[in-house]
């Protein structure tokens, strides 16, 4: 299931959860207590944008200038991502 999330809405990750680069597999790791999440280069990609600052709208911009992708495919790739890791208590979604 999709969490809806609008543009103004500024997604970060919860305590205690973090990126790491991981040099022994040359990949990057989300990690949360008692749980690593392998990231691939797309799901970097996205968490390197979110700080908690910006808002989703902002996140999708960055992304779509970064990599030259149409907003609506970029909007639907985050918003996936970020909806599974609210299912897994690893990010929230402040609505302002």
């Amino acid at each position: 299931m999709t969490t809806e999330i609008p543009e103004t809405a500024r997604p970060r990750l919860l305590k205690g959860v973090r990126t790491r680069f991981d040099k022994a597999r040359d990949t990057w790791l989300l990690l949360a207590p008692e749980r690593t999440l392998e990231l691939d280069a797309v799901a970097a990609a996205i968490l390197a944008e979110v700080d908690g600052e910006r808002s989703f709208g902002e996140v999708i911009d960055v992304l779509m200038a970064k990599y030259d992708a149409p907003r609506e495919r970029i909007s639907a790739d985050v918003r996936t991502f970020l909806s599974s890791l609210v299912e897994r208590r690893m990010l929230e979604i402040d609505v302002p």
